[in-house]
């Protein structure tokens, strides 16, 4: 039997049941969302690609200038047994990084002790596999704009969605579920913890900047490359939303997502793309698939 079937946290240097996780009100991860964070997925009772996950972390951690206090073997053992603790074989394992607690008086970021916080809780699905099957209502948010990447570096993941949560509230006040949000210039760049794709004439594209390098963005183009499908990161402009076959939205918590319906009106032709779908049925395939995946031991 687990010891924290609802989910297990690490927290200063113990294992508790998620409910009884707790951080200090003073961390500046908490106070300021000085930090920067990732979630790995589990499924079967594996690890989908988490060393992306930790490269991606690790990346993040240096340019806003973070230094995690557990090295790599440390913190993998970490993720590890708070998945193994849980007993879950489908779970949503995150890490944060925070820059710490300040002592009395305290304002140079420099002299925080980092902290490393980590669990992990059932599966996280943005949109359910059942509506998945038919496909999302999103919408082009018109009163809200993606923050500039000059302000806040979107590679690195962070709790700083003031924007998203806005489009979020407009998304659902136009009887959609999420909202595309745009760079102010007429460019796509993400939705609410969502990369985006299109497909036009057989060939995928998703946007370059202002957006987070998502693992399962970058799982999708990798199976684009597997399959011959024809992808490309660059530029995508709002207009091409409204003249693609297919639209679908990538995250660690969903996979792959089609999009049914912009704005009140089908994409394509409605429903689920058949391109989307091969690549859904193809991103799950994949994690039974030794070269991304690694066993967690539960001690059975």
């Amino acid at each position: 039997m687990s010891e924290a079937p609802q989910g297990c946290a690490w927290i200063e240097g113990s294992y508790l049941p998620i409910a009884e996780a707790r951080i200090p009100i003073l961390d500046t991860g908490f106070v300021r969302s000085d930090l920067t964070y990732d979630v790995v997925a589990v499924w079967g009772g594996k690890f989908f690609r988490l060393d992306d996950h930790l490269d991606r972390l690790e990346r993040g951690c240096e340019r806003v200038r973070l230094r995690s206090p557990m090295s790599r073997a440390e913190t993998e053992e970490i993720l590890e047994q708070v998945v193994a603790r849980s007993g879950l074989r489908e779970a949503y394992v995150e890490t944060v990084i925070t820059r710490g607690v300040p002592t009395p008086g305290e304002r140079d970021p420099r002299r925080f002790e980092n902290r490393l916080y980590a669990y992990a809780i059932p599966y996280v699905w943005i949109q359910r596999p059942e509506q998945q099957e038919v496909g999302s209502k999103v919408v082009v948010a018109r009163d809200t704009v993606r923050v500039s990447p000059g302000a806040i570096d979107p590679t690195v993941k962070n709790f700083m969605w003031g924007d998203f949560v806005r489009g979020l509230f407009e998304a659902y006040d136009r009887g959609a579920v999420l909202p595309i949000l745009t760079d102010g210039d007429g460019n796509v760049t993400e939705g609410p913890g969502v990369n985006v794709f299109v497909v036009r004439d057989g060939a995928l594209a998703t946007p370059a900047r202002g957006v987070l390098e998502g693992i399962t963005r970058q799982t999708v183009l990798d199976i684009a490359t597997e399959l011959g499908i024809p992808a490309r990161v660059g530029e995508v402009p709002v207009s091409a939303l409204y003249e693609t076959e297919e639209i679908f939205l990538t995250s660690t918590a969903g996979g792959v997502m089609p999009v049914a319906e912009l704005d009140g009106r089908p994409v394509g032709a409605g429903g689920v793309g058949s391109l989307s779908a091969r690549i859904r049925a193809t991103y799950w395939d994949w994690h039974d698939d030794p070269r991304f995946t690694r066993s967690v031991d539960y001690g059975d």
